[in-house]
């Protein structure tokens, strides 16, 4: 007697042959609106589109919604956020994104479906961004598209990324302005008697970013070796406050310089005092920078001292991130080695460093080509 072919159970997909030549794959899939409808995949032999189907099952038995129609951009880009950058990237950089989608890129491309749309249509809303805000933000939604459609690429949603047809916005590199010496110099006897003198005073002496200077603890504080070691960060991020590994996720060791020992050992002896004044109201945190009941301080308001500061020196406003441009120029004056000092600053490439260290005072250019002069004048003639 003939044997019974052999049938997938229910709900494990079909696959059949087509006209052309290519296999076609039937699965039933969840849909990001919650309703179940077939998804169709493609392959050249059996064994390929079989192990699409499979793909499609693991997807149905984990409960991951799977598109089955060409979606709209205003559609799949928060499916794209909540589903795929959300649960891998930081969250600043989902809320960064999320911001791009929300104010830019979805009012004026979230009706146009994900086949249908054009190198053209990117290039018309990429010149509208630029002219309602700035190059900047046209070029930051140019990355964030091409993200996006990457995924509905591997997704088999479209077969290309019309985003990558499109020359992002020309935008001229940030020119940080820079303190001089006197000016340094300046502000730190106008922010002596500040709250955050010391993390001023790391800022100028360290480079330490704005989130590593809330972040920072006394546990990573070494007065007897003096050391700093600079491990997480505070970021405030969509009216969150949470703590987070640093940039680059790189964690460094510095030597502690002695012009911030002293702000260090008054940070802590003042907080004492604190902590004593509030009582049982303390909240301990370790934190070396906190408010007067010892939560966390948040990184604007250092922000604000440091801006209020600056107009009392009767300085040029800069950012505190300029801060780390300072210190950048101080080390290229000390002859310090650019991989020492990329270590120092926790940059996560060498050409970054070398950036900040093209934006040399002019004296220091001046030292370079008289010691140039020096040197070949002594070749004989």
């Amino acid at each position: 007697m003939a044997s019974q072919r052999k049938r997938n159970p229910n709900g494990a997909g079909t696959i059949t042959k087509r006209k052309d030549g290519r296999y076609q794959a039937a699965v039933y899939v969840l849909q990001p609106d919650g309703t179940r409808a077939r998804k169709f995949a493609y392959g050249k032999t059996w064994a390929d589109c079989d192990a699409k189907r499979r793909e499609l099952l693991d997807k149905v038995d984990n409960g991951v919604p799977v598109p089955t129609r060409s979606a709209k951009l205003c559609e799949w880009l928060p499916y794209w956020l909540d589903n795929i950058i959300k649960p891998r990237r930081k969250p600043t950089t989902y809320a960064k994104y999320e911001m791009h989608v929300r104010l830019y890129l979805v009012p004026r491309l979230g009706k146009k479906t994900l086949e249908k749309l054009s190198a053209r249509d990117v290039r018309r809303a990429l010149k509208e961004i630029t002219g309602a805000a700035t190059a900047a933000t046209a070029r930051e939604s140019h990355r964030v598209l091409r993200s996006a459609l990457s995924s509905a690429c591997r997704e088999e949603l479209i077969t290309r990324n019309v985003v990558k047809l499109v020359e992002a916005p020309t935008v001229s590199p940030y020119e940080g302005r820079v303190w001089t010496l006197e000016q340094t110099a300046d502000f730190i006897l106008t922010a002596r008697r500040d709250p955050l003198y010391a993390a001023f005073m790391l800022a100028i002496g360290l480079g330490l970013r704005r989130g590593e200077l809330v972040g920072l603890r006394w546990q990573d504080v070494d007065f007897e070796n003096r050391t700093l070691q600079v491990v997480k960060q505070r970021q405030r991020v969509m009216g969150e406050n949470y703590e987070d590994d640093t940039k680059n996720r790189r964690k460094r060791t510095l030597p502690l310089p002695v012009l911030c020992v002293a702000p260090l050992r008054w940070q802590r002896l003042r907080q004492e005092a604190m902590r004593a004044k509030a009582g049982a109201a303390w909240h301990e945190t370790d934190l070396v920078f906190t408010t007067r009941t010892g939560r966390p301080i948040e990184g604007s308001n250092v922000l604000r001292s440091f801006y209020r500061l600056t107009d009392e020196a009767g300085l040029p406003r800069i950012r505190v991130h300029d801060a780390r441009h300072g210190a950048a120029t101080l080390l290229a004056i000390g002859n310090v080695h650019p991989r020492v000092a990329m270590e120092i600053l926790g940059h996560s490439k060498i050409s970054v460093t070398m950036d900040i260290y093209t934006h040399v005072p002019d004296e220091l250019k001046r030292d370079a080509i008289a010691h140039m002069d020096r040197m070949l004048g002594r070749r004989p003639r």
